[in-house]
């Protein structure tokens, strides 16, 4: 379960490298809510600094729950209570202000999906679903929906039900694309396709999946390093490290090292500080939360 676990997280990485990335400013803390949780809720062996600090994230909270007292939709007292929250470790207590964050803000998609995270983390798994479904209604290319979405699918061992998710979108994506272009990152799709097929044992028709995906945009060096990676678990090293060497070519410059750490074998960056968005393809509105998990080694790089 360790080595499925990471490699769709790496797969995970390589999705955000070139498609779209959450950019709301209380989205980081959600990754570290379990750390933050765990040294908040601890207190009575605590070091008075540590005390302190959660007396003052408690105050925090206090101010701005009077403040929404009187003025409820003030966005700027919500988002900051959102992060108090997650200091704190309270992540039920983030539900109900980012609820009324996504109200407040229906074409922001990352408020819902970081709503549905949130739920899904609290184990609230129906709600989460119907977050990321949400979302994907009004777009269904949303990238961060949709991993959230299959994710979570696999979570309730549902991998047929993925499938057709990733099979429908692919299939929609060239109309959709026709209205708006760019709606829908076929090659993203893709990826989070093949990755179900990895998780479920299928390495042929994830395989597969890569190669359409390479022959479709062969300058994208991701489902290059994906197929790279999939064939060095399967033992055929010589074909793997060909595909390496070409992913590293094809990589842009920021993810070179990424890239060379992964071929080797070796830990990689987590990947809240591995794999920049493209900025042209993040969102020009506020702030961010990202991947659900971020911190393996090796094969854990790729989602």
């Amino acid at each position: 379960m360790a080595v499925k676990r990471n490699r769709w997280l790496v797969i995970s990485v390589l999705v955000v490298a070139v498609g779209a990335f959450l950019a709301l400013s209380v989205l980081p803390f959600l990754t570290a809510g379990g750390d933050r949780s765990s040294t908040a809720t601890s207190t009575s062996n605590a070091s008075p600094e540590v005390n302190d600090a959660q007396a003052e994230l408690e105050a925090r909270a206090k101010g701005y729950e009077l403040v929404l007292e009187r003025e409820p939709d003030n966005q700027t007292a919500i988002e900051g209570l959102v992060d108090a929250r997650i200091q704190l470790g309270d992540l039920e207590g983030v539900v109900e202000p980012l609820e009324k964050l996504a109200e407040l803000n229906p074409n922001t998609p990352e408020y819902r999906v970081l709503l549905g995270q949130t739920k899904q983390s609290i184990g609230d798994l129906d709600g989460a679903a119907d977050e990321f479904r949400t979302v994907l209604d009004q777009r269904p290319g949303e990238m961060n929906a949709l991993q959230g979405l299959t994710a979570l699918l696999l979570q309730q061992e549902r991998p047929q039900a993925a499938v057709g998710l990733l099979q429908d979108t692919l299939q929609s994506a060239p109309q959709i694309n026709e209205v708006t272009p760019g709606a829908v990152d076929v090659g993203s799709v893709q990826l989070l396709l093949a990755q179900v097929y990895v998780e479920e044992g299928d390495i042929d028709e994830a395989l597969r999946v890569y190669d359409d995906a390479i022959d479709a945009a062969p300058e994208d060096f991701r489902p290059v390093l994906a197929k790279a990676l999939v064939l060095r678990d399967a033992g055929r090293e010589p074909d793997a490290v060909v595909l390496f060497r070409q992913a590293e070519e094809l990589a842009p410059a920021q993810f070179k090292d990424q890239v060379r750490q992964l071929s080797s074998n070796q830990e990689a960056t987590p990947e809240g500080e591995a794999i920049a968005p493209d900025e042209s393809a993040a969102p020009t509105e506020p702030s961010e939360p990202a991947a659900p998990e971020s911190e393996e080694t090796d094969d854990e790089f790729i989602d």
